[in-house]
């Protein structure tokens, strides 16, 4: 009985310093105080927690604020130097590889291009660990506590993958990597992890349910609801949801998807198409949108390209609305990054015109804050999460 009731306490002390950890690494930075009022623990119990984090060198103090009447209240704050993660981006035309601080902050970045490896899958695992050794390069091995790899599927059973887009299925891709690195491995979806990134440290942070758009060559969504400790993530194939009957040819073997209209290398093709040019796709394709999306100042092909592409946008968007009523939409991803900004308009007006009123009103359309590197960062957060739920214990 005594041993019983031993390993009760010890499971909620664990609990406890995984759920304070989480919220001040999630919400930082933030005072003891209020730990406290957000957790609901007593304060005494916040003071023991927050001593042994520090002790062990998981988060330190970051400065004060002034408090109501008070004496200022000091802030705490997650400690870069902890440790360091890092995060894989692999998508259809390149393997993106990061080394990320404990706080997230970017060390290092390297970036192949899966031309010449015919999506040939031990071709590409020999990408991801050359970037990986790259990344590393110099540094302390022993100081990386995690290695995520996002990826364009579905991952079932610790590390299969399923990827349509590669042309890969039932790919044992973890097996590729594992014995080559020596620190844990954890893959997922693309989408999910740039989901993860976009609600942890991007423009999803704070929102009660945020739809966090994947763009580049694949469309992809993830949907976040907010939790107490960590935002639960769902992904779907929105982008290939039909937007228009009989339309444009998508790779998935259907026609009129999301996907073949608003996907960079579509965009692409259609602006070669109506300028009379070859199309510019594979690793160059993100180059040859930034192009275009200069060219669009001028108006022309460019801008009724883009104009369309804003349109179809804003109708796969007006369709999330109306299924799921999130209060912030989140266009993210490489090309998210490269034309939102000149498409924006165009989507909010789309979004206006085809969702229902009163959910559009309650709905902001925002661009994504992280950069082309997003999904490599979304990535790092998988070894991040891992390591919060197990309250900032490596061992």
């Amino acid at each position: 009985m005594t041993q019983v009731v031993r390993q009760t306490t010890r499971d909620l002390r664990r609990h406890n310093r995984a759920a304070l950890l989480s919220s001040l690494y999630l919400r930082g930075p933030v005072s003891r105080l209020e730990l406290v009022a957000e957790s609901g623990l007593s304060a005494a119990t916040v003071t023991n927690v927050v001593s042994e984090l520090i002790a062990d060198g998981v988060v330190a103090e970051a400065g004060s604020v002034e408090s109501d009447g008070g004496r200022p209240r000091t802030l705490l704050a997650v400690r870069p130097g902890f440790g360091q993660v890092v995060g894989v981006d692999v998508s259809e035309t390149h393997v993106e590889v990061g080394l990320f601080d404990w706080a997230l902050g970017t060390l290092a970045t390297v970036r192949h291009p899966l031309v010449g490896t015919r999506l040939d899958p031990d071709e590409v695992a020999g990408l991801v660990r050359t970037g990986i050794a790259e990344v590393l390069a110099g540094g302390d091995p022993d100081a990386v506590f995690g290695v995520g790899i996002g990826v364009p599927g579905a991952v079932r059973d610790g590390g299969i993958v399923h990827a349509p887009t590669l042309g890969w299925s039932g790919v044992n891709f973890a097996d590729l990597i594992h014995p080559h690195i020596q620190a844990p491995l954890h893959l997922d979806n693309r989408a999910r992890t740039l989901g993860q990134a976009e609600t942890w440290r991007g423009a999803g942070r704070g929102a009660e349910r945020a739809i966090v758009a994947l763009l580049g060559v694949g469309v992809g969504a993830a949907v976040a609801t907010a939790g107490r400790s960590h935002p639960g993530i769902t992904t779907s194939e929105w982008g290939h949801t039909v937007v228009k009957a009989a339309g444009a040819a998508c790779r998935c073997g259907s026609h009129g998807c999301l996907e073949a209209y608003v996907g960079v290398e579509a965009v692409v093709r259609r602006y070669a198409a109506l300028a009379g040019k070859e199309p510019v796709i594979g690793d160059e394709s993100d180059v040859e949108l930034a192009r275009i999306v200069a060219e669009a100042q001028r108006g022309g092909p460019a801008a009724d390209v883009l104009a369309e592409t804003g349109e179809y946008l804003g109708i796969g968007i007006a369709n999330l609305i109306n299924l799921l009523s999130p209060d912030r939409v989140v266009l993210s991803g490489s090309a998210g990054a490269i034309m939102g900004p000149a498409i924006l308009p165009a989507v909010r007006d789309a979004v206006g015109r085809h969702a229902l009123g009163y959910l559009a009103e309650r709905t902001e359309v925002v661009l994504g804050r992280l950069g082309p590197e997003a999904v490599a960062l979304g990535a790092a957060t998988l070894p991040i999460a891992e390591l919060l739920a197990n309250g900032g214990r490596t061992g």
